[in-house]
């Protein structure tokens, strides 16, 4: 897709990480979506050729205004908070200023000051609106149950991704690094995999450079262990779809110590498989405790460790959880609906804006 010229855009919504991030996929996962029902682009580094988008130096030179009056700045980082607010008092464009909040925690006293001058505030969990200082509309991230859908032939997609169709497939997907868990990931693999000849586990994700002796450690532990080939852990998918590897696992751990919202669970329950989560961001809003997976507390690698041993041993209870975990998110996580309520929270402030004209 062609860049877009900004006198014919409503609303920009900005992706200023070059590394892949959870923000940077919800981004690229809701643009085109939005894109059907309002006039809306992305602008930023390594964005999809296909994504409605809009070059960074037109920032600069766009009109003031857009095709219905005042833009809407869709920001998610505070880096994307104080852009807007330079366009909007330096460079006097007209912007209405939205920030998405995610995290479970008080904010720091730099970025309550950037939202206190936002003009709508999202939050995505009810526990995630609770430590803002503001009033906050909640819309939960949803999936895009179309990308992300159990495999029309498991055994097919392992062999194009290099894996044993024969075997079971445990997986833990996100950033390498102490508050995701990945090590009580490997921890409980190290202690379950040796009892379980046909289990395999996947770990896979980006590894920045002040984790790098971090993830060599987790390394060396699975070497000790003599699992190399068994637990390994994957270079990470530069693609903006990691679908298949959810679509090839028969169990997804998500071992966070700490998490804002965490997208995994979804993306693994819209592919068919059940999940053993921790009680951190929203993951109590999305898995269904016995039905859909199972909840442990942070931190207690034992109880994770319990918790998964239950499912890989449980062949019949893990595929009726894979079944009620689609249909889960089917009826209640679905990107449409995300998509859907972002843009409702665009329209009021076109819409105000629009009244005080």
């Amino acid at each position: 897709m062609e860049l877009l010229d900004p006198r014919d855009i409503d609303v920009i919504a900005p992706n200023f990480k070059r590394r892949m991030s959870g923000v940077t996929s919800t981004v690229v996962r809701l643009v085109p979506l939005q894109a059907r029902d309002i006039a809306i682009a992305s602008v930023g580094p390594r964005l999809p050729a296909e994504m409605p988008r809009i070059s960074r130096l037109s920032l600069l030179t766009m009109s003031r205004s857009g095709p219905s009056g005042p833009r809407v700045w869709h920001a998610r980082r505070n880096v994307e908070m104080l852009v807007g607010l330079l366009l909007k008092h330096v460079l006097r464009k007209r912007l209405k200023l939205v920030f998405t909040s995610a995290a479970q925690r008080r904010h720091s006293g730099y970025t309550r000051w950037l939202i206190s001058k936002m003009d709508a505030v999202i939050a995505t969990s009810a526990k995630a609106a609770a430590y803002l200082e503001r009033p906050a509309t909640v819309v939960l991230h949803g999936i895009d149950t179309e990308t992300f859908v159990p495999p029309a032939d498991r055994e097919t997609l392992r062999t194009t991704l290099g894996l044993d169709h024969h075997g079971i497939f445990v997986g833990c997907f996100g950033r390498l690094r102490p508050q995701k868990g990945t090590d009580l990931f490997v921890e409980a693999m190290c202690d379950l995999l040796p009892e379980r000849p046909g289990v395999q586990a996947l770990v896979m994700g980006g590894v920045t450079s002040d984790q790098r002796a971090f993830v060599g450690g987790l390394k060396d532990r699975i070497r000790q262990a003599g699992l190399a080939g068994r637990l390994r852990i994957l270079p990470e998918d530069t693609g903006f779809s990691i679908a298949p590897w959810f679509q090839a696992l028969d169990l997804f751990v998500a071992p966070q110590r700490w998490e804002g919202f965490g997208l995994t669970p979804l993306e693994a329950m819209a592919s068919g498989v059940p999940v053993v989560a921790t009680r951190v961001g929203a993951f109590e809003e999305l898995v269904v405790e016995g039905e859909t997976g199972a909840l442990v507390s942070p931190g207690d690698v034992g109880g994770l460790t319990a918790r998964i041993a239950d499912l890989l041993d449980d062949p019949a209870g893990r595929a009726a959880m894979g079944r009620a975990a689609r249909a889960h998110v089917e009826a209640g996580f679905r990107i449409e609906r995300e998509a859907e309520a972002i843009n409702a929270v665009y329209r009021s402030l076109l819409d105000e804006a629009g009244t005080k004209e």
